[in-house]
């Protein structure tokens, strides 16, 4: 759910500090006076002499943030809040047109949808109801390596549509540590799980709205132009494409490595299960169920009223209401786990909608269009070529930083040539951000996985490859075999 290389590199630095002690503020400086050059050259290189003082201001902070969430001198979410402080700042100095559109990007109904997201993921991780579901799915996987393997990838999928890779990736591994122990850091079942979780996780984000957020940014861009998303829609399109990537990735993972082991035993997890009950008094037992049922019972009521919200006309944002609420009421979430609630995903996607809003409005998404001969390309041609830019960008920068950048202008794209829909180039769009995963750094799971010291950085060049290639060519067929559902 959330969508952090500057987590990823926390990470990396606590396995490797002598790599990356170099990183340090007065490098930081450096990069951000670079990026501040570079939003002053971008300016002076590509703007037109008609552009008004805000086109040329919003055309400065476009270029800034972007050498910003590249160079990541300051964090993704900082950039977030640079955006709509610049944006307030520049527009109401040049008093023009309204700039509380800015702000209220903070309040906007995606932004809602994902705190309601936060709040059950975190009830799920505080109830260890997240741990329940794991330990009561798994053991029905049997006994077959390459199964388990499989089982434990849809798993990873499936619970990564509604909490943070990065939460899941971090919980599938601490779960199967028995197994990468018994077998050790070169067994060919420990690099396919190490690799296949972490896969798992991120392309699972695309099976929801507030799985991932460039979904988030993608709702937000659609309904600006009047094209609303419901979250069932989403899923209609997110979950099949998500669980067939990994069905596919699955089956790459069993051509690159042959497993020696055929079977393996999952008892450890029965036996850890009542070890710790064990550990427990009867009434912390008794209390700690009870919570996981009414974290079960909030859930079900959520994930229901997110469903059905077309039909029953209750906005989805509203629908948030019964996680923040219901949670906090019945002493399931309190003050302190509020505070660790990923705040730094809200403040980059609200930053996101702003800047997506301004180069729209401004008109500077047709005016890059204009600067390239787009007359007479091909359509499909157009969607490959979108899909793998965003793939490629995602790589380098934070995939919300990339959705941010890319839908606006494939939306202008789209509406300046009459080349159809422009939902089905925002949904390839948002849909390929999650097949980025070439780097230890290209999505926290990732890291997580390197951090481990069983993995080498070269092993995730055939997944990142793989899945960079073959992700967005069949997230473009999959959107255009259900353009009815979107356009």
């Amino acid at each position: 759910m959330s969508d952090s290389r500057n987590y990823s590199i926390k990470l990396l630095v606590k396995l490797n500090k002598k790599l990356y002690k170099r990183i340090n503020w007065q490098s930081r400086i450096t990069l951000f006076v670079l990026s501040l050059l570079i939003g002053f050259a971008g300016v002076y290189l590509l703007k037109d002499d008609s552009f008004t003082d805000p086109q040329t201001n919003v055309m400065f902070i476009l270029f800034f943030a972007i050498a910003l969430w590249v160079t990541e001198a300051i964090p993704p979410f900082a950039v977030g809040i640079l955006i709509i402080g610049f944006l307030v700042f520049s527009m109401g100095y040049q008093e023009a047109e309204d700039i509380k559109q800015y702000v209220n990007t903070w309040s906007d109904s995606v932004i809602w949808l994902f705190l309601g997201g936060f709040f059950l993921a975190e009830g799920m991780k505080k109830t260890k109801l997240d741990t329940l579901l794991l330990k009561v799915s798994v053991p029905k996987l049997g006994n077959q390596s390459k199964y388990i393997l499989l089982g434990l990838m849809m798993i990873t999928g499936v619970l990564s549509m509604l909490m943070s890779n990065t939460a899941t990736t971090a919980m599938m591994i601490a779960t199967i540590t028995p197994i990468l122990t018994q077998f050790g850091k070169d067994a060919p079942i420990t690099k396919s799980l190490l690799i296949g979780i972490p896969t798992a996780a991120a392309i699972g984000g695309m099976g929801t709205i507030i799985g991932s957020a460039p979904n988030a940014i993608a709702v937000g861009a659609l309904e600006g132009i009047g094209i609303s998303i419901s979250f069932i829609e989403w899923m209609l399109i997110g979950i099949p494409v998500s669980l067939l990537l990994i069905f596919i990735f699955w089956r790459a993972l069993l051509m690159k490595y042959t497993f020696k082991t055929k079977t393996m035993s999952l008892d450890f997890l029965t036996n850890e299960q009542t070890s710790i009950e064990d550990e427990d008094s009867e009434s912390d037992i008794k209390h700690h169920k009870t919570q996981q049922r009414i974290m079960l019972v909030v859930l079900v009521v959520t994930l229901i009223s997110w469903l059905s919200s077309q039909w029953t006309g209750i906005p989805v944002a509203a629908v948030s209401g019964i996680p923040i609420v219901g949670l906090t009421m019945l002493g399931i979430i309190d003050a302190d786990d509020v505070r660790q609630l990923p705040w730094d995903t809200l403040m980059l996607v609200a930053g996101g909608l702003a800047l997506g809003l301004a180069v729209q409005q401004y008109g500077l998404a047709d005016y890059f269009i204009s600067l390239v001969a787009f007359d007479g390309v091909n359509i499909y041609i157009l969607y490959l070529l979108f899909g793998l830019i965003t793939v490629i960008l995602s790589n380098i920068m934070s995939n919300t930083a990339t959705a941010t950048i890319m839908i606006p202008i494939s939306i202008s794209l789209v509406q300046m040539n009459n080349l159809g829909a422009p939902s089905i180039m925002v949904f390839i769009i948002a849909l390929s951000a999650s097949c980025a995963l070439l780097l230890p750094v290209s999505t926290p799971p990732n890291a997580i996985a390197y951090s481990t010291g069983m993995l080498e950085q070269k092993e995730f060049r055939y997944g990142g490859i793989l899945l960079g290639v073959l992700g967005p060519v069949l997230v473009i067929l999959f959107v255009l075999a259900t353009a009815s559902l979107i356009s």
